[in-house]
């Protein structure tokens, strides 16, 4: 009896792998790393290119803008209420 990995399957599957443009690997390297040094090493890695070329890209490539800002203003204005709920447990039916 064959096992079920050796199973022969009615539908074809195809596995295509596309690396990232060179862009795509300098905006995921400046996402993880503020330090150029680290973010080149991350693209070239990514890419399988020398690390002069990808560094003298990153230096081109505008900044990184911050999804959100760095300090956030909160002001608290009095005490926060919490609300606890507590449900009954469940009755087991047997």
């Amino acid at each position: 009896m064959p096992s079920p990995r050796n199973k022969p399957s009615a539908v074809r599957t195809s596995l295509r792998f596309k690396p990232p443009t060179l862009e795509e690997a300098i905006h995921a390297a400046q996402g993880l790393t503020d330090d150029i040094d680290g973010q080149a090493e991350i693209a070239a890695g990514l890419m399988g290119l020398p690390e002069p070329d990808v560094r003298f890209a990153i230096l081109k490539a505008p900044p990184r803008r911050p999804a959100r800002p760095s300090t956030q203003v909160r002001v608290a204005t009095g005490r926060q209420t919490v609300l606890v709920e507590r449900r009954a447990p469940r009755a087991l039916i047997r």
